[in-house]
């Protein structure tokens, strides 16, 4: 569906993108992650044709191809920066949009009937959009992003805005919109979220890709599948965490309180002496890693995989 191919761009001495290259496969949820000003805006709005690459390329599939050209009505887009008309009433706001890019007027107002619905707000469809609250705007947002079903939409930050049970919401939605065949390049800082609904991850750093694949890969390039958090009374000889095979790596998140990560082929009865050896265990159990841990460990160590 995309391929992002040794992209370069600079903003005065700033490299904002710096030979990045990625693919975006057709029919899945791509998710883009990075720290503030790691260069994930820049890349969407090249991808969005909002600003040229100074080098390298950017080349879509056909099917949002029209000629040599890219078929703009073929592409959703929900921008970070939100931008709606304030004093325009909210269905005419929404078949507007879906009508400029392509859509047929009769039917893009049942469709977007169908969404505000579906979203809880088709009762104030008539209202002004400075009438919603910050979340349901969102909701008007989102769904001019994809009312006119494209193939492929750019997502930067859905989320935003979202109590817990909106964002669970939004998520079933991302998936479904998936299963019908849409493409998706997600950018968002709800990392469980992401966890749950992506197919592929890139995480990228000052312009740079630091770690990619799927959520099963990174995990075990960057930390491991699994942890152990101990806790302990009173000291705790932390020296003997750095000296085991089995052990990947150690971070104290509290006083006496301890996580472990695991080595690839190791051995819990090792790490168990170790542990036991270290001091007065107080409590133990295991837990899966999850994004949230990969994405500090990336950024922490550079993204670059432990040996």
């Amino acid at each position: 569906m995309l391929k992002f191919k040794n992209v370069v761009k600079k903003f005065t001495k700033v490299r904002a993108v710096d030979d990045l290259s990625f693919e975006i496969k057709k029919g899945e949820i791509f998710a883009l992650l990075g720290p503030n000003g790691a260069g994930k805006t820049s890349s969407v709005r090249m991808i969005m044709q909002i600003m040229e690459p100074d080098s390298g390329s950017i080349t879509f599939g056909p099917s949002v191809m029209q000629g040599d050209k890219v078929n703009r009505s073929k592409l959703g887009y929900l921008p970070e920066e939100r931008g709606l008309y304030q004093d325009a009433p909210i269905i005419k706001t929404l078949v507007y949009l879906s009508t400029l890019r392509g859509s047929d007027p009769a039917e893009a107002q049942k469709k977007a009937n169908a969404w505000l619905d579906r979203f809880g707000i088709l009762d104030r469809k008539a209202e002004k959009i400075s009438t919603l609250s910050k979340g349901n705007q969102q909701k008007v947002q989102f769904i001019a992003s994809i009312l006119h079903e494209p193939e492929f939409a750019i997502l930067d930050e859905p989320f935003s805005g979202f109590d817990p049970i909106n964002q669970e919401l939004i998520s079933d939605i991302i998936r479904e919109l998936r299963d019908g065949g849409m493409t998706i390049l997600l950018s968002a800082h709800q990392m469980q979220l992401i966890e749950n609904i992506a197919d592929r991850i890139l995480m990228i750093n000052n312009g740079k890709e630091l770690i990619s694949g799927t959520f099963d890969d990174i995990r075990n390039n960057t930390i491991s599948d699994k942890k152990l958090i101990v806790t302990y009374d009173g000291d705790v000889k932390n020296e003997l965490f750095q000296g085991s095979g089995d052990i990947r790596n150690s971070i104290m998140t509290a006083p006496g309180e301890w996580e472990i990560y695991f080595s690839e082929n190791y051995s819990m009865n090792e790490v168990l002496k170790i542990m036991i050896a270290a001091g007065s265990v107080k409590t133990l159990k295991t837990s899966d890693v999850n994004l949230h841990e990969i994405f500090i460990e990336s950024f922490r160590n550079g993204g670059r995989a432990h040996e």
